[in-house]
């Protein structure tokens, strides 16, 4: 089967091909559309419509953005994924006024040679996005209450965190805030689960990223996300060593707290590995006795953390969609695609993530971090 590599990750061909088809359709469709709409020369018409079509093909340069200067990486990697989004609710808006003209509500006259269209639909599209930047900036504080009877002499402060995603475009400068952000809650312990890395150990290393990790004021725990076998997984073990942070693979960790208190803290390897050991094999190596977090980046089988005794899950992974209306697919996929959730005597929380793959909206979705107290 002939493989090519994406960020360091092994793609099969044919889903390339499947993915490259699907974008040219969804580029014909919003093409010809704004070849109708604008009111222009032909020569006005195919500038406009090249460079759209030329933002969607710079998408494919994540297959060699490594090779590229750090500024033109990160220009084509914020072009070409915000496309993504963008492209999206182009094809929603162009969707309902084409059924609008269906049923007689919109004029064929707004969709063809319009001023009045063309300045309706630029309109509604910057405004949507300057929106869903502005809402991705925002970062939510989540609080939470965990219950322990499990030697807590005191309350016990965590932040908790998922899908960093830092790389090409969520950088050092925005990082920094999101480090001042955590410090602020003065917490005991830091808990990440999963998805630091984007997909390129080259941009964090040429940030470097490794000594604002070191500007956390508490002890960092990881677990891997499926991103970080992305970038390779040798490497992002390294990055994660020379950056101070306990990655926990398949392994847990018995953490000191104030007052003499313990917290005992699993990390399972994302399921990207196949051969990833189960969580009863986990459990049966752990200690008994301690308020238990496990942290297991992709919110599949839950049951499990219940069956296992777990107290408490965290994951991440979904980004609850990113945008409108990809969330309710994810409720689809998904026993739980954002939000806490209680089994039994376990509690559950899927978060959002601080940060974001691809372009920078969050429409309908948030940008989180999660501070728990155990008390």
């Amino acid at each position: 089967m002939v493989k090519l590599k994406y960020n360091g990750r092994s793609m099969n061909v044919t889903m390339i091909i499947i993915f490259a088809l699907i974008l040219l359709v969804s580029c014909g469709y919003i093409g010809w559309h704004i070849w109708q709409l604008l009111p222009l020369s032909n020569v006005g018409k195919w500038t406009v419509t090249g460079v759209m079509f030329l933002c969607f093909l710079s998408l494919f340069t994540n297959f060699f953005i490594d090779k590229l200067p750090m500024s033109v990486a990160t220009i084509l990697y914020e072009v070409g994924n915000s496309s993504l989004f963008i492209g999206l609710y182009l094809i929603i808006l162009f969707l309902i006024l084409d059924l609008g003209r269906v049923v007689h509500l919109v004029s064929a006259d707004f969709l063809r040679n319009s001023w009045v269209g063309t300045t309706s639909v630029l309109v509604i599209i910057v405004g949507l996005f300057v929106y869903g930047y502005l809402n991705y900036l925002h970062k939510e504080r989540v609080p939470l209450i965990l219950n322990s009877a499990k030697m807590m002499h005191k309350r016990h402060r965590i932040v908790m965190l998922t899908d960093l995603h830092l790389g090409y475009h969520n950088r050092v400068d925005e990082f920094r805030k999101w480090i001042n952000k955590v410090n602020a809650e003065q917490p005991e312990v830091i808990l990440i689960a999963g998805d630091i890395i984007d997909g390129s150990i080259r941009a964090l290393l040429g940030q470097n990223m490794a000594a604002e990790f070191k500007r956390l004021k508490a002890p960092v725990y990881a677990c891997l996300g499926n991103h970080e076998y992305y970038s390779g997984e040798p490497r992002a073990k390294q990055f994660y060593k020379e950056a101070g942070i306990h990655l926990l693979i398949d392994n847990h960790a018995l953490i000191p707290l104030s007052d003499g208190d313990t917290l005992l803290v699993v990390g399972r390897d994302d399921r990207t590995n196949k051969r990833r050991a189960t969580l009863a094999t986990l459990m049966q190596k752990a200690p008994k006795g301690y308020y238990t977090i496990l942290m297991d980046h992709q919110p599949y089988h839950l049951e499990e953390a219940q069956q296992s005794g777990i107290d408490f899950q965290l994951s991440g992974h979904t980004h609850y969609g990113q945008v409108w209306p990809v969330s309710w697919i994810e409720n689809v996929i998904y026993e739980d695609a954002f939000g806490p959730l209680k089994k039994g005597n376990t509690q559950y929380y899927v978060s959002s993530g601080i940060g974001i793959w691809g372009g920078k909206f969050r429409i309908g979705t948030r940008s989180e971090y999660i501070v728990a107290d155990i008390e």
